[in-house]
């Protein structure tokens, strides 16, 4: 049986943050504990470092992902999973599971 609801509006906000590309993919790499802009580069690999910045400033005005600056000499810049965007992680672990059954078949 089909729902007739539609679709409301705060899920095709976020459903079109996440469709962007790489905004998944930093998320993930997030999840699994990158913070610093290298350790985003080296987990997605082929991502221009524009586009890693822009998905990165796209997360944190959505609130999923805190840009923190380290007092540290040079400065540091980390970036971590908010509160919200830790609640993605039953999403990101349900992604990783169909990967890999999808890739056993």
């Amino acid at each position: 049986m089909c729902s007739r609801e539609p679709v409301p509006p705060e899920v095709r906000a976020l459903a079109a943050l996440l469709e962007r590309r790489w905004s998944l993919s930093v998320l993930y790499a997030a999840h699994l504990g990158a913070v610093r802009f290298s350790e985003f580069e080296q987990a997605l690999g082929q991502v221009p470092p524009a586009t890693l910045a822009a998905r990165l400033a796209d997360l944190e005005s959505a609130g999923l992902i805190e840009r923190r600056v380290l007092p540290t000499r040079p400065p540091r810049t980390e970036y971590v999973l908010t509160t919200e965007g830790e609640r993605l992680a039953p999403m990101l672990e349900a992604l990783t599971a169909c990967s890999r059954d999808r890739r056993h078949r």
